[in-house]
């Protein structure tokens, strides 16, 4: 029966790819690459000699017709741009289309950021979201931290160079400046780099260092232990802080640290002492 084989490559150093992964590539009558001029060059590293059909997010629904005609005629091997297919790739509507004619779906693992990032951060793995890329507007950044904001789970993001000052600021304004935080850069190439600390360390050493190359962000989860203060606690806390001519934010990131409530929280408890005040 043919064989749709989704074959992950190297993310940086082309050593980090299985001998399975060249074998099929070498035996498979079709590579369909997302980019055919990397692929080449990785092939050409290895000394197979075939060209590349190109499927990519921009012409992926055209090419899915000819990859099936190939796969009736025989094998075909999948890869992305780097690291593992369908991981923030295009192929998931391939693979369906395939599994849908009857063909067999296997997959050759290897090289994948999100997963290198994870297990190097220092930060749980026991259990742990991936959501690849967060929007590029801060409303729906915001939106999407949010909405995992409470989750006990290791987070795990993509983010670009131009993005990563104003993530960072969206993560500690919704997640907490004092939240862990692992920053890999580059990885597997010559100048990885991981950085760990909390999410207002690393805003504050991008603030100072241009962000440069490819990101990958692992963040703790939210804390699972109960509170340590009663709500009577936090409020005479905010209100002596308050007196004492703190700002806002800078009381909601201390109290939250100390007392075992939320960021978000505490700073909901500031606004409604501001407004009583008022009152």
């Amino acid at each position: 029966m043919p064989t749709l084989y989704l074959v992950a490559t190297p993310i940086g150093n082309l050593e980090d790819i299985t001998l399975r992964a060249l074998r099929i590539l070498r035996e498979v009558p079709t590579i369909a690459a997302e980019d055919t001029r990397r692929t080449r060059q990785l092939l050409s590293h290895y000394g197979i000699s075939k060209r590349p059909i190109s499927y990519h997010e921009h012409n992926k629904r055209q090419r899915e017709a000819l990859l099936l005609e190939k796969l009736a005629e025989g094998d075909v091997a999948l890869v992305s741009d780097a690291g593992t297919p369908l991981i923030n790739d295009p192929g998931a509507e391939l693979v369906r289309a395939a599994l849908a004619a009857g063909h067999r779906v296997v997959p050759i693992p290897g090289a994948s950021a999100p997963i290198a990032a994870l297990i190097a951060s220092g930060l749980p793995t026991d259990a742990f979201l991936y959501l690849g890329y967060l929007p590029r507007k801060s409303k729906e950044r915001r939106a999407v931290l949010q909405s995992v904001a409470e989750l006990p789970y290791t987070l795990i993001f993509l983010e670009t160079p131009h993005r990563l000052t104003a993530a960072l600021a969206d993560l500690a304004a919704v997640l907490g400046a004092e939240r862990p935080i692992a920053i890999a850069r580059e990885l597997t190439k010559q100048h990885e780099e991981i950085l760990r600390g909390t999410i207002g360390e690393m805003a504050a050493h991008f603030a100072e260092t241009e962000p440069r190359g490819e990101f990958t962000l692992v963040v703790g989860g939210a804390p699972t232990e109960s509170k340590t203060w009663g709500a009577d606690q936090v409020e005479a806390a905010i209100a002596e802080g308050l007196k004492a001519g703190e700002s806002p934010s800078s009381l909601a990131r201390r109290i939250a640290a100390q007392s075992g409530w939320r960021r978000n929280q505490v700073y909901e408890k500031i606004l409604q002492n501001q407004s009583s005040s008022k009152s």
